[in-house]
């Protein structure tokens, strides 16, 4: 059991604790399926997007489809390869690229953002170094290896992770720039970014959502003249500036810090807020494992790292209740929020009812709620709203039958039956055809 220990109100003084923060999101327990090798390296990035192979140097064309990430242009060829076997990248999410909507200062997003830089920026003067325009596209032993995230974990997986080639995906954590940032000499920074996860479709996931990722490093003279060892300072001081974050956000709250695991800190906590009436996590965080400062070139160092998630903490300080509103460009939405207003009630503006839509069918052995998500994205978009297994059973024969209850509603308008209908027959078509599966 997780030991948890209390944390009371009195500890949210004015900014003066040191303030970091490092979040990686809670990795799931999913069954495995086909993981992909695990092998690249950071120089060779980009250069089997366009070919599949390492070895080979992507050609990045100038065509009029070509968006700029992170400093580098991408075509979408380069990234959304139907012909290639171990391309998963579908066409809805490389429209989201480029998009950055934590770079936005009017934007929920990018409002939490400022909130938190200017913590740090009150607390340790510029001292953290701030990146938000690094490229999602990184290599598997970035995302991976160099965070420890173990050879055979479910998060590697083809059903969970955007590859764009067998050494390439779209970034799952922020975490992935951690390694290169520290060999580069960075003590402390923040990263932010977009991150991709296939997942399932409810009002709180989405398969891209922003991170942002914090990192302090400790030298031995700062640990030596507190009389602490190296883990226990790092650990109080990690503890004290996420606590002096907390209050920053949510204001004089009660909070506990619960153990857990990450395989890329320990030991490892989670930090929650007792907030309208319930506790919520507001982040992971932990010591370093001394590993990932040894594959840095730190190995007389000690340091923390924090992660959270943006999407998060905006729907519960905004009242934002459906994920999708995020990628709004209703006037009615985005007209809600102005730079540097923290907190900002969202009033819905819209109370269109959903549609239903049941579909029932024969399983195979492949089949994934993941993939079913994907297919229903692909068609749906964002007029697609839950996707829920209602009911499923194996009969004599050995065979079983889900059925899944698809709710179709747009945030910003009502949906004709005609369309609803429309988009259905469609599903059910692709369900046939990318699934394996008999309906019924």
């Amino acid at each position: 059991m997780a030991a948890a220990s209390l944390v009371h109100s009195s500890l949210c003084r004015p900014s003066s604790f040191l303030h970091q923060q490092y979040h990686h999101h809670r990795f799931r327990t999913f069954a495995l399926s086909i993981p992909f090798p695990s092998s690249g390296s950071p120089a060779s990035l980009f250069s089997s997007l366009s070919s599949g192979s390492p070895q080979k140097k992507s050609r990045w064309a100038p065509v009029a489809a070509v968006l700029e990430v992170g400093g580098v242009k991408i075509v979408k060829e380069d990234v959304v390869r139907e012909d290639d076997p171990t391309n998963n990248v579908p066409d809805t999410i490389f429209s989201k690229l480029g998009l950055q909507l934590h770079r936005r200062d009017n934007h929920p997003l990018g409002i939490l953002k400022n909130a938190i830089y200017e913590y740090f920026d009150t607390n340790y003067s510029g001292k953290f170094v701030k990146f938000d325009n690094l490229s999602p596209i990184v290599s598997t032993k970035e995302n991976f290896d160099d965070v420890l995230v173990p050879a055979d974990h479910v998060s590697r997986s083809y059903n969970d992770t955007y590859y764009v080639n067998a050494n390439t995906v779209l970034r799952c954590h922020t975490s992935a720039h951690q390694v290169e940032l520290l060999r580069q000499g960075h003590n402390q920074f923040l990263v932010t970014g977009d991150v991709y996860r296939r997942d399932s479709i409810d009002a709180t996931h989405y398969p891209v959502f922003h991170q942002m990722e914090g990192v302090r490093v400790f030298s031995p003279d700062e640990w030596q003249a507190s009389g602490l060892d190296a883990t226990s300072y790092a650990a109080m001081d990690l503890k004290k500036s996420l606590e002096g974050l907390a209050c920053h956000l949510f204001g004089d709250v009660e909070m506990r810090w619960v153990d857990t695991y990450f395989p890329f800190t320990n030991p490892s906590f989670e930090l929650e807020i007792y907030f309208q009436e319930k506790w919520m996590e507001v982040l992971g965080c932990g010591v370093t494992e001394q590993e990932i400062l040894k594959r840095s070139d730190r190995m007389d160092n000690v340091a923390w790292a924090f992660g959270l998630g943006l999407e998060r903490l905006a729907m519960v300080l905004f009242e934002i209740p459906d994920i999708r509103l995020f990628w709004s460009t209703d006037e009615r939405f985005t007209s809600q929020f102005s730079e540097g207003q923290l907190g900002a009630k969202f009033k819905p503006f819209s109370k269109f009812p959903p549609c239903y839509k049941d579909v029932s069918f024969w399983i195979s052995d492949s089949f994934t709620e993941n993939n079913l998500c994907e297919v229903v994205r692909g068609i749906a978009g964002d007029l697609v709203e839950e996707v829920q297994l209602i009911d499923n059973f194996t009969n004599k024969k050995g065979m079983t039958s889900h059925c899944y209850r698809i709710a179709y509603r747009s945030t910003e308008r009502s949906l004709t039956d005609e369309e609803i209908n429309q988009l259905q027959w469609n599903v059910r078509e692709a369900m046939q055809s990318k699934l394996n599966v008999v309906l019924r």
